[in-house]
């Protein structure tokens, strides 16, 4: 599961490129679908032939279109931008005239000025406010810092503010016999089916998909109601499916 959370825990300036590159195992790693390309190894696209850096950046440009495009199109729990924000920003990178961006939007060029001013205040704020967040951690206690919030999570609000010592906790009560072993009952609660869910969805790996009698194979093993358990990881955003529903894969 370190994969579903390589994008968050990301630096700045990976995240501008839009990949990793993992040392464990010389892979260059895209944040933004996972797809690996390994070090030393020559990958032919379009009649070329690539080393590992070089394709992986040929594969965002391709695949994603950019890092930028991709960023920005991001639901606005995660860039905390309106979508009359993200057109403008659309327009600052395309490098249209504030006098043709207001002509478009119906606005003025003083407005469109002050937008500019008002993000460049915004990123100061995020600057200062990231390296409070760099210092906090050195201090805070790992059990009372906050488990990763998966990225297909479909609405962040109370629910997900869990810490580490709140989730093991909550997994050695419905897992008393370890946690390889089965699930005692399926929770009530959301915060306890969130981190239940999140625990049993290490069966499945991020990159394979299932069929789902592969599914109910894999959560027969923990949990006799294995279709709630299935049908929960589709509300909750940890799994995707086919519209045809014969295929499953883990949301990342």
């Amino acid at each position: 599961m370190a994969q579903k959370y390589r994008f968050w825990d990301a630096t700045i300036e990976e995240l501008c490129k839009g990949y990793v590159y993992e040392s464990s195992t010389d892979d260059y790693i895209c944040l933004l679908c996972n797809k690996s390309f390994e070090n030393g190894v020559i990958y032919p696209i379009d009649n070329v032939l690539y080393e590992a850096k070089k394709a992986i950046g040929h594969h965002i440009k391709e695949v994603h279109g950019s890092t930028f495009d991709y960023l920005i199109q991001m639901d606005k729990k995660y860039t905390g931008l309106s979508e009359h924000q993200k057109e403008l920003l659309q327009f600052f990178k395309n490098g249209v005239s504030d006098k043709e961006i207001a002509t478009e939007t119906g606005g003025s060029n003083s407005t469109i000025r002050n937008h500019r001013f008002k993000f460049r205040e915004k990123e100061k704020q995020a600057k200062v406010f990231l390296a409070i967040m760099n210092l906090l951690k050195k201090d805070e206690d790992t059990k009372d810092s906050f488990i990763d919030i998966h990225k297909g999570a479909k609405m962040v609000d109370e629910r997900y503010a869990i810490t580490t010592e709140e989730k093991e906790r909550v997994l050695s009560t419905y897992f008393d016999k370890g946690l390889d072993g089965p699930l005692k009952t399926f929770p009530s609660k959301e915060k306890r089916k969130i981190i239940v869910l999140q625990h049993l969805l290490k069966s499945f790996e991020i990159k394979s998909s299932y069929s789902e009698m592969e599914v109910n194979e894999i959560l027969k093993k923990v949990y006799s109601d294995f279709v709630t358990i299935r049908r929960y990881f589709i509300e909750y955003g940890f799994m995707e499916r086919s519209k045809d529903g014969s295929k499953y894969w883990v949301k990342n």
